[in-house]
């Protein structure tokens, strides 16, 4: 039987990480040809050991870059593109950010966790889209806190709501290229990340309480969404953002002001909330 993407290739940037790898794993389970770009090459290759494993005949590169170089990113592409002709999906999972008061950041501080989320993603589209065949798709990475207001994760909020503005409006320029443009919302999923935060019930499990289905995901999770947009199944979606999240959209999120506390202290954070400058 015909695999649905026999003769695709796809991209992935922060290819060594969960999300990424576990995408890379599922499309290739179904045929298509995947380069993976991260930053370390040990890890990147690990990962393709690791696919390779359960997917023995797969055709996976690896190319090491900064997903923030522009020079790197259209080198991985161009790998990546010479793997079987062009360029079918690309899937920037590159993102991050941690936790600290607006009143805390600087614009430095602020401005690099927009460059994570949002330039990192930019670039795949900017230099990967005009590699791509017709019928390409494009799936981002957004998170739920793109909608959801999240205290103490302002500059990640403002980051991943731009991720999805910059979906939508890409999604519409680009329909006339026939390239669609999507996104999964995750919600809390474990990942080489986010594991600190699951190493005690009282940092995960006030998140966990706010889920409905009673877990936080797991990058395979995720990875199913990625596939789905990636394939012709959603052949009729663009400029879309669907959240992966065990229904914790349908709550809110957990009061982390004790992290806060503890991780910046009482006095910086009693400061903030009341507006007052920090010496």
């Amino acid at each position: 039987m015909t695999k649905l993407l026999a003769g695709k290739t796809a991209f992935i940037t922060g290819g060594g990480g969960g999300i990424g790898s576990a995408s890379a794993r599922l499309l290739a389970e179904d045929g298509a040809a995947v380069m993976l770009m991260g930053r370390n090459q040990d890890t990147l290759d690990q990962a393709r050991a690791a696919i390779l494993a359960d997917v023995p005949d797969a055709l996976i590169g690896t190319f090491a870059g900064d997903a923030l170089s522009a020079p790197h990113v259209q080198d991985g592409l161009s790998r990546a593109a010479d793997l079987q002709g062009g360029l079918d999906i690309l899937v920037p999972t590159v993102g991050g950010g941690g936790f600290m008061p607006i009143l805390m950041h600087t614009a430095e501080s602020f401005r690099e966790q927009l460059d994570l989320n949002v330039i990192s993603c930019f670039l795949v589209v900017r230099y990967g889209v005009p590699l791509m065949r017709s019928g390409g798709s494009i799936v981002c990475i957004s998170s739920t806190a793109a909608i959801m207001p999240f205290p103490w994760l302002g500059a990640y909020c403002a980051a991943k709501g731009a991720v999805e503005q910059f979906v939508r409006t890409a999604a519409d320029e680009l329909a006339s290229a026939n390239v669609r443009v999507n996104a999964v919302r995750p919600g809390m999923t474990r990942t080489n990340a986010t594991d600190t935060m699951f190493e005690t019930d009282d940092v995960i499990g006030p998140f966990i309480e706010q889920m409905p289905l009673g877990r936080a995901g797991v990058p395979e999770d995720i990875a199913r969404g990625v596939r789905f947009l990636a394939g012709p199944e959603s052949g009729w979606m663009t400029g879309q953002s669907f959240a992966i999240d065990g229904g914790h959209e349908l709550r809110r999120n957990p009061d982390v002001t004790p992290l806060a506390r503890h991780i910046f202290g009482d006095a910086a954070i009693d400061a903030v909330r009341r507006g007052e400058p920090l010496a």
